[in-house]
């Protein structure tokens, strides 16, 4: 194996990221005891579409990963250029949400000015430019970095799971499960939706397929595994937290609230050990999340869907990771968590049912089953409405960011196509 082959355990690394703690507060503040429904709504969504993923990986391998599937089924026009611009987008917000939810973990832990506003943009800012640094030094150590993270936070989780389960007997705060504290169905699918990004995680493993060893064999073992066993484990813990902790506290600590929820079971340790935990899932995360922006920007300069610069080098690798990298640190620190959380949904859903179109249209050469992508796209274009829906009822601005990044997208494309014709 080369330096920058990855095995099969590297892939599933990279595609289990660490979305649950930074939105699992969110989620309940919209489902409240439906939240683990919620989570199973996002879920089912998500492994419906990591099938078109799996199918388009195998067939068209490609670094630039969703950029290429969406090509390979639109074209190379301003429709599919402005919707890969919008994929580089919600990868930056992906890494605003992962970074914020270090520096919310982080300045429970850690005490640097002793403000836990100012810690946890100090403690953000910091960990963005460390795994700026690690992306730069090479595939195989950002994937043993990614193992490494990820398996210590999946048995750590696996802990707690356990020992919150057995807690779950004797909590005061079990009823908050029960059906009359849902909220209503809207909320419930619309909470699902604001915490979709919690599962996006698999798409990056499309940008290391060429990289796999023996893709024939790892590629769909490598989707499924990431996306069931994140589904199974984020409802899990779901369903624990909403039963150990008041929903009082819970707002309270929407931020860092797992941490929270291991204290019931654990007491103070317990806090700091989920809290640790966090700090290595999201690190993990922001590592995978920024290889994958700094390939979608090589590829959309390469096809020339974005100027051509974006394919030269800074320090050996794509300037477009330096650029992901300042844009994270401008709006990481500009923006709060829910129109951060709303936009990286949206974006993602958008991009999703474009992507099980593009395998849709292409089911005779990925020998896939069309009715299984068809269903995905009809899935992600209803849950995408009924975000913008809820959102406009409840946090308008967060649609108008949306609204505001997808029409940014596709004028820049629109702009730089026109601009590109008038230079030939």
């Amino acid at each position: 194996m080369n330096n920058n082959q990855i095995g099969l355990k590297d892939a599933v690394a990279i595609g289990i990221g660490g979305g649950i703690f930074a939105v699992l507060g969110l989620a309940v503040d919209f489902a409240k005891g439906g939240t683990p429904l919620a989570f199973l709504i996002a879920g089912t969504i998500a492994v419906v579409t990591s099938y078109s993923y799996a199918r388009l990986s195998l067939y068209f391998p490609d670094k630039g990963g969703t950029v290429h599937y969406i090509n390979k089924g639109f074209g190379r026009n301003v429709f599919s250029g402005g919707a890969n611009n919008l994929l580089w987008i919600s990868y930056i917000i992906m890494l605003c949400l992962y970074a914020s939810a270090f520096g919310s973990y982080g300045s429970k832990l850690i005490k640097i000015t002793g403000n836990y506003d100012i810690d946890k943009h100090i403690l953000l800012s910091c960990i963005v430019l460390f795994s700026a640094a690690l992306n730069y030094i090479s595939l195989k150590a950002l994937s043993l970095a990614e193992s490494a993270a990820v398996y210590t936070k999946m048995i750590i989780l696996g802990g707690f799971v356990l020992v919150g389960t057995y807690g779950l007997f004797s909590s005061p705060y079990i009823s908050q499960l029960t059906f009359s504290n849902w909220s209503s169905t809207l909320k419930l699918v619309s909470g699902g939706m604001i915490i979709f990004v919690a599962y996006e995680g698999f798409e990056l493993i499309a940008n290391v397929v060429p990289n796999l060893e023996n893709p024939q064999k790892n590629v769909t073992k490598a989707f499924y595994i990431s996306v069931i066993s994140v589904v199974v484990l984020y409802i899990l813990i779901a369903v624990i937290t909403v039963g150990s902790v008041s929903f009082g506290e819970i707002g309270r600590a929407q931020e860092y609230v797992l941490a929270v929820a291991a204290k019931p079971a654990l007491g103070r340790i317990g806090f700091t050990i989920i809290g640790v935990t966090a700090l290595i899932s999201t690190f993990s995360a922001i590592n995978s999340t920024l290889y994958g922006g700094s390939r979608v920007s090589y590829e959309l300069g390469e096809d020339d869907e974005d100027p051509h610069e974006f394919t030269k080098r800074f320090w050996n690798q794509p300037i477009g990771l330096l650029i992901t990298t300042v844009l994270t640190l401008i709006v990481g620190n500009i923006l709060n968590l829910e129109s951060i959380s709303t936009a990286g949904s949206a974006g993602f859903l958008f991009v999703f049912a474009l992507v099980n179109l593009s395998n849709y249209k292409l089911a005779e050469l990925t020998q896939s089953k069309k009715y299984i992508s068809l269903s995905g796209a009809l899935l992600c274009a209803a849950a995408l409405a009924t975000l913008i829906y809820q959102q406009l009822l409840t946090n308008p601005v967060g649609i108008y960011v949306v609204f505001g990044i997808i029409a940014f997208a596709y004028i820049l494309e629109y702009l730089y196509k026109k601009t590109e014709k008038v230079l030939k």
